[in-house]
């Protein structure tokens, strides 16, 4: 689940650009109207799951049943699907019978919206203290949920829900459509 070396992994970044290259070939341009690497991995230095997240916006007229379709012939496995009362789709890529292939990737795709995800990124981009409390907060509950996402997806809320706020306020309005 963790990295075990208990760093960064560098080439991070190389495997969203690649993948998110795959996925603009795979589905219609004009759907496409944001990607963002999200997520732990996508701040250099911070311990993360070997997963890089993807967060796929697309135009609220796209086909969702075609992208749907096209998304799993290029290797994703959807799993969630809410349409109403916002989309949400979640898919998974590197996920095998025998565990994690050497690549897993998360893509959350989304209308085009002003989303927490990317104020917490972008925040802990910038603010390399609040990122190593978060780094040392998420170790401190690895070892607590090892075996329960949920749980430990829960236990994070509130410190990111904190900062996501604060984040809100320094880049007031920096991803309204």
């Amino acid at each position: 689940m963790w990295e075990q070396s208990g760093k960064h992994n560098p080439e991070y970044k190389e495997w969203y650009l690649k993948e998110k290259q795959k996925i603009e070939n795979a589905i219609d341009q004009n759907n496409i109207m944001r990607i963002n690497h999200i997520g732990s991995s996508a701040v250099e230095g911070l311990i993360s799951k070997p997963t890089v997240d993807i967060l796929l916006e697309v135009d609220c007229n796209s086909d969702i049943e075609k992208l749907k379709l096209n998304l799993e012939n290029s290797g994703w496995t959807l799993m969630s699907l809410r349409k109403e009362p916002n989309l949400k789709m979640s898919f998974n890529k590197g996920y095998t019978l025998n565990g994690f292939a050497e690549r897993v990737f998360h893509l959350h795709v989304r209308y085009l919206g002003d989303w927490d995800e990317l104020y917490f990124r972008d925040y802990l981009l910038i603010h390399k203290k609040v990122a190593k409390e978060y780094e040392e907060l998420k170790q401190k509950l690895k070892k607590q949920y090892e075996h329960d996402r949920d749980g430990y997806t829960e236990a994070k809320t509130e410190f990111i829900t904190r900062w996501t706020k604060q984040a809100r306020k320094d880049f007031a309005n920096r991803y309204v459509p």
